[in-house]
């Protein structure tokens, strides 16, 4: 997959692959501290992790907010690109529905503190939130119309449904160390499951 540009559009052309490498990089590092550490993480934890310096960071994302936003739409397309790899791949498709949604749990465990971040650019935070309802929404609906025609899963469960049931049972990990939201939405999944 090409770069993005240093607020998330595609890349310029001609840009040095050692550059490229390097953003992907600090956006790999970056997504890995913000689990650990939120997003207001200090910039140097993110560029020991990454192996770089901070001017290499602050090249590619001269703002939080446009690091911030890089990172979460590179994690929108890394997901957005794993469902029909799953349905190619995986057997069942259930089994891939099953993968890819532990993926998009993944995706929205990093999320945490996006919304803070961006507080101060309300529009940059509504395209974020367009970009991954445009490009998220279709793969879940391909992975449900595969496990339904298989046969696998009852129909009628609309993506949007879906996505928003897990985001929702992925809120209580902010604040409670106990909670697992994966197994909660094993239990979801379950309930998809034709008797």
């Amino acid at each position: 997959m090409p770069a993005e540009g240093p607020v998330g559009e595609p890349p310029t052309p001609g840009k040095r692959a050692d550059a490229q490498r390097n953003r992907r990089t600090v956006l790999a590092a970056a997504a890995e501290v913000f689990v650990t550490s939120g997003v207001d993480a200090p910039i140097r934890q993110i560029a020991a992790r990454a192996g770089v310096g901070m001017a290499t960071i602050y090249r590619h994302f001269p703002t939080r907010a446009d690091l911030v936003t890089a990172v979460y739409r590179h994690q929108i397309e890394a997901c957005a690109e794993a469902g029909p790899n799953l349905l190619a791949d995986v057997d069942s498709p259930f089994d891939a529905l099953r993968q890819w949604i532990d993926l998009f749990v993944d995706f929205l465990v990093t999320k945490h503190g996006l919304a803070d971040a961006l507080q101060s650019d309300s529009d940059r935070f509504a395209a974020l939130h367009t970009y991954f309802l445009d490009r998220l929404l279709p793969v879940c609906a391909q992975l449900l119309d595969a496990a339904v025609d298989a046969g696998e899963i009852r129909p009628g469960t609309q993506p949007y449904e879906l996505m928003r049931g897990i985001g929702n049972l992925c809120i209580g990990r902010d604040t409670d160390s106990r909670y697992d939201p994966r197994r909660l939405v094993e239990l979801l999944l379950q309930g998809l499951r034709r008797p």
